[in-house]
């Protein structure tokens, strides 16, 4: 029995495997901090840290919906490891955050300098009032 080939396009046997534009990912160095050990170890310091909370969503930013979310937590490094990979184990540098966070992290909808001033201490106050002076309204 034959088969269309969702890689090249090509009729195969249906057992046959395709290698068509298949590239090997190379491991980036991110992806290498977080194989190690170390790097296991810290992120549990971080979490025991932070009290297995995520810190946005116990001061109630950015669309939080639970509280007190201690699910799905890891850990995220503000200023990414592939930009500065001298802070991959500096604890000024992660902070706990729930998955729905994290992602927004990453995509740059939260930012950095809030994620700075959670763990530098700073007041709920002085983060909202930075937050509030970010947004821009939209013109039409």
């Amino acid at each position: 029995m034959k088969k269309s080939c969702s890689r090249c396009g090509k009729i195969h046997d249906i057992n046959f495997k395709c290698y068509a534009n298949m590239t090997k990912k190379k491991d980036s160095n991110a992806v290498k901090v977080r194989a190690t050990n170390r790097w296991h170890k810290k992120s549990e310091e971080i979490k025991d840290r932070d009290q297995y909370l995520c810190q946005l969503c116990i001061r109630n930013l950015y669309d939080t919906y639970d509280t007190f979310n201690y699910k799905k937590l890891e850990v995220h490094h503000i200023v990414p490891i592939e930009e500065d990979n001298t802070l991959s184990f500096d604890d000024d540098n992660l902070i706990t955050l729930c998955c729905l966070h994290h992602k927004k992290a990453d995509k740059n909808l939260i930012p950095r300098e809030v994620l700075l001033m959670i763990n530098r201490g700073c007041s709920l106050k002085d983060i909202k009032e930075f937050i509030s002076s970010k947004i821009v309204p939209p013109t039409f």
